[in-house]
């Protein structure tokens, strides 16, 4: 292995973008560099926000009304082409397939440079944001990531759920590592908790607290239900939700026809210096999303020393040992309502499932997940050496897709 490693990412979203993607970079790359290894990081343009990390690079965007208020990054920079041979890069890291990450395989082909790609997302989870048929769209998606992974090396996914995904739907089975995202510990044991409660007035309440964007996918209509069903019978219950997003409003509707507003508390995004305090101010971590890749709030939250109650769902259920690190329900409001109750009600299970949480976050440690990461970019190099890329077995094309939706119209009208 090289004493100093050179690697580029490519993502099409970074800070100051609040997403789970960002997180994972900004970790991986803080862990790298204090490793010795230089990274390069190329992402949109952020507009005014100025750059408090060294190396990163930005493309121009096209601004659009995307679903989050993403800018589109454009794949085109005559400044980053001139500047890439220059790096002495060793490896080309890639965190989406398109965009951003179409430059980053051909950037990879013409310096002959191995390509990783960190397989983030369920991408067919976001379908209905595109006003088509959604077997056409998803067809679409499946096409585009197999084509993709066509080009590299080796892909990272963040949990065991996301390899069973890339080996159910895409036949990838080999050059695949599982590395979730590490956690820098010291932020959590430092954070003070009790100033956080002091200054949002939480008293003696038992407070709920949950992370995420307020997206549709993330199913939070279902955990308001459940809240609203344990606030019923226990008045001193808070549920605290921090993120932002174009479910709010629909949200906080919700609340207001429950009749529990006075007790759901929006805080809109936070800065993530301050999430860990709002974690360890809290009783509960609780979530519904059953669209995660990897369960990097809940594990955030464990290292806060929370408890969790959640939706047994993909990427959560890879961190949440069922009655030891939390509780998993089935995706329903009165299974989640009913966790959530048996948890605040047993203060001794409370605190022997936080104290399971906690010692399960001390395995994540963000310079052994760093060092994984190292192993995976010398088999990249030595698998392009050798001329080897990742085998995709399975790929539907568009037009089989097309060709089945036409048999079924063909057959609804018989």
């Amino acid at each position: 292995m090289l004493d100093r490693l050179h690697v580029a990412h490519f993502t099409n979203t970074y800070h100051p973008v609040v997403s789970g993607v960002v997180r994972s970079i900004s970790s991986f790359r803080q862990a790298l560099t204090d490793l010795n290894h230089l990274v390069f990081i190329f992402a949109q343009d952020a507009g005014d926000y100025v750059d408090t990390e060294p190396f990163i690079f930005r493309y121009p965007v096209f601004e659009l009304p995307t679903p989050n208020d993403f800018p589109l990054a454009i794949p085109f920079s005559p400044f980053v082409d001139k500047l890439l041979p220059s790096l002495k890069l060793h490896v080309i890291h890639s965190h989406h397939p398109f965009l951003l990450g179409r430059s980053a395989a051909k950037r990879a082909s013409d310096l002959n440079l191995p390509l990783v790609f960190t397989f983030h997302t369920r991408y067919r989870d976001y379908s209905h944001y595109v006003a088509l048929s959604q077997e056409l769209v998803k067809g679409a998606i499946d096409r585009i990531i197999s084509d993709y992974m066509r080009h590299c090396q080796h892909i990272v996914v963040p949990s065991q759920s996301m390899r069973q995904i890339l080996a159910e739907d895409y036949g990838v089975t080999d050059g695949v590592s599982v590395i979730p995202t590490g956690l820098d510990l010291d932020i959590y044991r430092q954070a003070d908790g009790q100033a956080v409660r002091l200054k949002r007035g939480w008293g003696q309440a038992k407070v709920l607290i949950s992370v995420g964007r307020l997206a549709k996918e993330k199913n939070w209509q279902t955990l308001l239900a459940a809240a609203a069903q344990v606030m019923q019978r226990q008045a001193d219950v808070r549920l605290v939700l921090i993120g932002e997003g174009d479910e709010r409003k629909r949200l906080e509707r919700q609340a207001r026809k429950a009749g529990i507003a006075q007790q759901v508390e929006f805080t809109g995004r936070l800065p993530f210096h301050q999430v860990p305090a709002y974690l360890k101010a809290a009783d509960l971590f609780c979530f519904a999303s059953m669209t995660e890749t990897q369960g990097l709030v809940t594990m955030e939250a464990m290292a806060a020393g929370l408890p969790v109650v959640a939706v047994d769902a993909s990427g959560t259920r890879d961190e949440v040992d069922h009655g030891q690190t939390g509780l998993l329900t089935s995706n329903h409001p009165d299974a989640l309502a009913q966790a959530i109750e048996r948890v605040l009600d047993d203060e001794a299970l409370r605190q022997r499932l936080g104290e399971g949480a906690r010692h399960k976050a001390e395995s994540c440690d963000a310079l052994v997940r760093a060092r994984q990461l190292i192993d995976v970019y010398e088999r990249a190099s030595e698998d392009k050496r050798a001329g080897r890329y990742v085998q995709v077995e399975r790929n539907k094309p568009v037009i089989e897709i097309v060709k089945d939706r036409l048999i079924k119209l063909a057959g609804s009208d018989a």
